[in-house]
């Protein structure tokens, strides 16, 4: 469906005969140009493959290899950020570990190796549809960046842009309050979330999806500006891996302590099964309807983690005794609560090292694909090298 073509200006087609004869007239007729400039063309390289949205586009939580309660050192091997005497989080996230962006060496961009010559990350952890508009459209600086679509203008002028990868509106959806709450119903209140915070989504959604479509139209207005045709490059939309598993694959009980301060996965079984088995089912379906609405790929990532989520039975946390690996261990960072004291707690709840590579070879299997829509899937047993893809659910 998307093949690259040649951009032709509409003056490149006019016959000679015609066009020798029109350069006799004036160019300007009653205020008005009689040829329009012709557009600039697609740059000859190097190719590009470019990421824009939120913290699960910029790799949050890519210090984290796994899991693990120790809480000093090398935290058993999962803290990337470890210098031997200290952490320096800026050994994974470079500088924007100063504004907290937080875009990861192992982010889904740079570990889909098979795409472009060029890996360029915009997304900023936090972002919000407005932080990805242009500014002369409305869109928003965030955290001292200018918004994500004027940086890609710069990006695209400078590069062959041959992929761009899209995920935003978790933030429009309040998606860290709709956890926050769950998690403070278990600890504190003793009651479930799901019935509230059903409601809140419900009332945000229509407004999100309507800010995430416009970023789309923005990224298309950019690229049109810079002289790409919409068969220039490949637009994929992608949604986000459910962090938690439903009630009956988590490994520790309901009742008592554990599923807190050992698993960091505090939720009743109710709104854990309504997390993985609704809220996110939903959310991922509404991001295929804009997807369609606008003729764009769509990446579905609901069911990639399958196994590898927060306290999922099938995973083990790491341990002085079992070493990190993409094959067991947990691709979600857990809920920091605080008393580990490790690393941010913004970096809950997203893909960790692991799953930022499970994530990117997704994307590789994706980009192979000329066309349609597809969902990620993990192979039990096996890292990333085991993703493949499927029809959407």
């Amino acid at each position: 469906m998307l093949v690259e073509t040649c951009h032709k200006s509409a003056a490149g087609r006019s016959a000679r005969p015609l066009l020798a004869a029109l350069l006799a007239v004036p160019l300007v007729a009653a205020g008005l140009s009689v040829f329009a400039a012709p557009a600039a063309a697609v740059p000859a390289g190097p190719t590009a493959s470019v990421s824009m949205g939120d913290s699960y586009m910029s790799g949050e939580a890519g210090r984290w290899k796994g899991n693990s309660l120790t809480t000093s050192g090398s935290r058993d091997g999962t803290d990337r950020a470890w210098t031997g005497s200290g952490y320096d989080p800026a050994r994974v996230y470079g500088n924007t570990a100063a504004n907290g962006c937080d875009r990861s060496d192992s982010a889904e961009v740079n570990s889909a190796t098979s795409v472009a010559q060029t890996r360029i990350n915009l997304a900023c952890s936090g972002a919000t549809t407005v932080n990805v508009f242009r500014a002369a459209k409305g869109g928003q600086a965030f955290k001292g960046e200018a918004p994500q679509a004027d940086q890609l203008a710069a990006v695209a002028a400078a590069n062959k842009v041959k992929l761009i990868t899209l995920s935003i509106g978790g933030n429009d959806l309040g998606f860290a309050d709709v956890i926050s709450t769950c998690v403070k119903n278990y600890l504190v209140w003793y009651s479930y979330c799901n019935d509230d915070q059903q409601a809140a989504v419900d009332g945000k959604m229509n407004a999100a999806m309507e800010g995430v479509a416009k970023s789309i139209d923005e990224i298309r207005a950019v690229m049109s500006g810079a002289g790409y045709a919409a068969t220039d490059y490949r637009l994929v939309l992608q949604s986000a891996p459910s962090p938690t598993p439903r009630a009956a694959d988590i490994r520790y009980p309901e009742s008592g302590w554990t599923r807190a301060n050992t698993g960091g996965c505090p939720l009743w079984d109710g709104d854990a099964n309504w997390a993985r088995d609704s809220l996110v089912p939903q959310i991922s379906d509404r991001f295929a309807a804009v997807a369609a609405a606008k003729g764009v790929q769509f990446l579905d990532l609901r069911d990639t983690f399958d196994g590898h989520e927060v306290c999922a039975k099938a995973a083990k946390q790491v341990s002085a005794s079992s070493a990190p690996s993409g094959a067991n261990s947990e691709w979600m960072r857990w809920l920091d609560m605080g008393w580990t004291t490790q690393g941010t707690l913004q970096e809950s709840m997203h893909p960790n090292y692991f799953g930022q590579l499970a994530l990117g070879r997704c994307l590789d299997l994706m980009y192979a694909k000329a066309s349609g829509n597809y969902a990620c899937r993990n192979t039990a047993g096996q890292d990333h090298n085991g993703m493949f893809l499927t029809g959407r659910p």
